[in-house]
């Protein structure tokens, strides 16, 4: 019984949440991921691992991804977007990143839990999921759950909206994919 509760408690969760982010944003985070040139993607603690989803899903509908902070990371240039994931937009390390991402000419795209923040006063542009008043502490969900998987939630969304707008082909993803797993 427990599990089943817990199970909708996350569910219904989510759903709030995706239920009051606003519906334009996957048309223009698709318009921002079409001009760039690369798409740099950054985030901390488990934000990092739902930006690891986006790259992922991305390179997989063709895009250019770097993951920011891996070894092969090439140095981002004018032209490029960074994307940081990032509950609170206040992260020192990605304010940092930030910084010197417009210090350079690339764009920056924040995404988080706040309309207003020190990353999001620098970026182009802010995709708050959810509303401030509903991150309130959730029962069973501590410690950024509620942004974390809202917003893997929504990024996985906005990818289903790429392949169907782009009508790419499942076996052209799985090309992509990598083989040496």
């Amino acid at each position: 019984m427990w599990q089943e509760e817990n199970q909708s408690l996350i569910i219904d969760k989510l759903s709030e949440m995706l239920s009051v982010t606003d519906t334009t944003y996957a048309e223009k985070l698709t318009a921002m991921f079409d001009q760039a040139r690369r798409i740099f993607i950054s985030g901390a603690g488990r934000s990092k691992l739902v930006g690891n989803f986006l790259g992922m899903r991305l390179m997989h509908c063709g895009y250019d991804v770097a993951m920011v902070g891996e070894i092969v990371t090439p140095s981002i240039k004018s032209g490029d977007l960074l994307v940081v994931i990032s509950g609170s937009g206040e992260t020192e390390q990605l304010i940092a990143f930030t910084k010197k991402a417009k210090e350079i000419g690339a764009k920056v795209v924040l995404i988080s839990s706040r309309a207003n923040s020190t990353i999001g006063d620098l970026a182009e542009a802010v995709f708050q999921i959810g509303k401030q008043e509903l991150y309130q502490k959730v029962k069973g969900m501590p410690m950024g759950t509620v942004f974390e998987l809202s917003t893997l939630c929504f990024l996985e969304a906005l990818i289903s909206h790429i392949v169907w707008e782009k009508a790419i082909p499942e076996e052209k993803m799985r090309e992509r994919h990598a083989n040496l797993e």
